[in-house]
């Protein structure tokens, strides 16, 4: 088959496909049947037009909201991703936020390099985790997977889900949660992470209301994607201390962030890194291949569809 490759990812990554034709994607070629891509390359109409011949399209990634599956799906195109690697990266990263924000350490990381912290029993204080509620917004893999790291730091766990979670896969997961109505969740909670993948239903599902609901000792997690914030907003919030804090992973208008975000101390900004570990782009670069030769193999029942 004629692959277009991703160019970001290491060529050697791409051995098991030796045998298939790898074109780079910086080398277009209209007769390929099968296309690489991720969160960063769109996947529309006018692209598929141009690939009269694509029959398989696999995402880099779980999220796969930059590819026009309905479009793909009309025109006999399967389409994949890679839903399992990116979950204890993602909860690894959405913890470490989580730790960040709460005692404020890259604040005080950048106060140190400019000479303007001092030290002292009541400076630099910040909030403990033990003991404290976090609403989990999206009670999916990841989420589970961030809900066993936040017991293990002694939090009571609250979530919201389209449908609540059944008590056998809470318990087999090891965990105690409950479920919450989205109100509640806000109102209740002293750290609020969104773990949700995104659709038009969920574009801003936290805005001016939901801000101004939670509480002002709170801290907003989002290490899910950018639109599911009104990034806007959350400056103003950030700003006024509507809240207490917010670290993000993801942003509104990827890869541009918001300069009134970059100003303001209590938010934690990283560049979506959610997956960024040489162990998870590896591992995640496996299964697009994994998906790539069950494919050609026609053994369709071993890909992750969407």
């Amino acid at each position: 088959m004629k692959i277009i490759i991703d160019t970001m990812l290491p060529r050697e990554w791409f051995e098991r496909l030796e045998g298939h034709e790898l074109i780079p994607d910086t080398n277009f070629c209209a007769e390929a049947e099968v296309l690489t891509t991720n969160f960063y390359k769109p996947v529309r109409k006018e692209l598929l037009d141009k690939l009269p011949n694509l029959r398989l399209v696999t995402q880099f990634g779980v999220g796969y909201d930059n590819i026009d599956v309905t479009e793909c799906h009309k025109r006999g195109i399967l389409v994949t991703n890679t839903p399992q690697p990116v979950i204890e990266p993602t909860a690894e990263l959405c913890m470490a936020l989580i730790m960040g924000i709460a005692r404020r350490t890259a604040e005080l990381d950048r106060g140190i390099r400019q000479n303007d912290v001092q030290f002292g029993l009541l400076r630099n204080l910040g909030h403990s985790l033990y003991g404290k509620t976090l609403g989990i917004i999206g009670m999916g893999n990841i989420g589970r997977s961030v809900a066993r790291r936040a017991i293990a730091c002694g939090m009571k766990i609250i979530y919201h889900n389209r449908h609540a979670v059944s008590q056998e896969v809470l318990k087999n997961a090891g965990l105690t949660a409950t479920y919450v109505d989205f109100d509640e969740l806000l109102q209740t909670a002293d750290f609020v992470s969104l773990n949700l993948p995104y659709t038009p239903e969920v574009h801003h599902i936290i805005g001016e209301r939901e801000l101004k609901m939670m509480n002002p000792e709170a801290f907003l997690i989002n290490t899910a994607r950018g639109a599911h914030v009104d990034e806007k907003t959350l400056a103003k919030a950030l700003r006024e201390h509507w809240i207490a804090g917010a670290a993000l992973d993801v942003y509104e208008h990827e890869p541009e962030i918001s300069s009134e975000l970059k100003d303001l101390d209590n938010v934690l900004l990283v560049p979506h890194i959610g997956t960024g570990t040489w162990e998870g782009r590896k591992a995640m670069c496996d299964a697009m291949i994994d998906n790539i030769i069950a494919f050609a193999n026609n053994e369709f029942d071993k890909m992750t569809t969407v």
